[in-house]
C-alpha cells in the first residue's frame, strides 16, 4: 500500500480476496454493494457487480457513486483525465458490455494494474491492456493523486463479466 492513497483505495484493499459465493448462496459484502449504492432490489453475487464494488469504495468515503449497475455509468461520472492517475476510475470496454476498477499501476508492457471487483469473480488487482481502455475519470472536487503509476507485475484479468 502506498502512503497517503486516496481513500477509497484504502477503504477497497480491505476487501481483497472476497469472492462470489457459487451456486444459490452470496456473499452478503457484496448484497452490501449494492446497497451502498441504492440499488438493493439485486440480491445476488452473480450480477456483474464491478460497478457495485467502485460505487460502494466511493459511498463508503462520502463521495456520490453513479449509483448505476453499469460500469459504462462512469464514463459520464466525475472528471475526464486524458492519462490515468493513481486511484483514477478506470472504465473498460468488453464483448457484452463493461468493466470499471480503480487505476493502482502498470506492467513494464504498459497494461494497467487495476484494482477492482468481479475480476475472476473476486477482489483482486488484475493486469488490462490499454486498448481496452474507454476513459479515465476522476471525483469531482477531489485533490487529484499526482505520483506516477508504480511499475507491478501480476496477472492478466481473463473474466470480469
Amino acid at each position: 500500500m502506498q502512503q497517503n492513497e486516496p481513500r477509497w483505495l484504502v477503504e477497497g484493499r480491505k476487501y481483497m480476496g472476497q469472492m462470489e459465493i457459487k451456486g444459490p448462496r452470496h456473499n452478503p459484502l457484496i448484497l452490501q454493494f449494492w446497497k451502498d449504492i441504492k440499488r438493493g432490489g439485486i440480491k445476488d453475487d452473480e450480477t456483474p457487480w464491478c460497478a457495485a464494488y467502485v460505487g460502494a469504495m466511493l459511498e463508503r468515503v462520502g463521495i456520490k457513486s453513479t449509483r448505476f449497475e453499469s460500469a459504462k455509468s462512469y464514463l459520464n461520472w466525475g472528471v475526464e483525465l486524458r492519462e490515468p492517475a493513481y486511484g483514477c476510475v478506470v472504465v473498460f470496454s468488453r464483448d457484452g458490455g463493461g468493466h470499471v476498477g480503480f487505476a493502482v499501476g502498470q506492467q513494464q508492457n504498459g497494461d494497467l494494474m487495476v484494482l477492482g471487483g468481479n475480476q475472476s469473480d473476486a477482489i483482486n488487482i488484475r493486469a488490462f491492456p490499454r486498448s481496452r481502455v474507454s476513459g479515465y475519470r476522476w471525483p469531482v472536487n477531489e485533490l487529484r493523486d499526482s505520483r506516477e503509476l508504480p511499475v507491478m507485475t501480476g496477472a492478466r484479468s481473463v473474466a470480469e463479466s
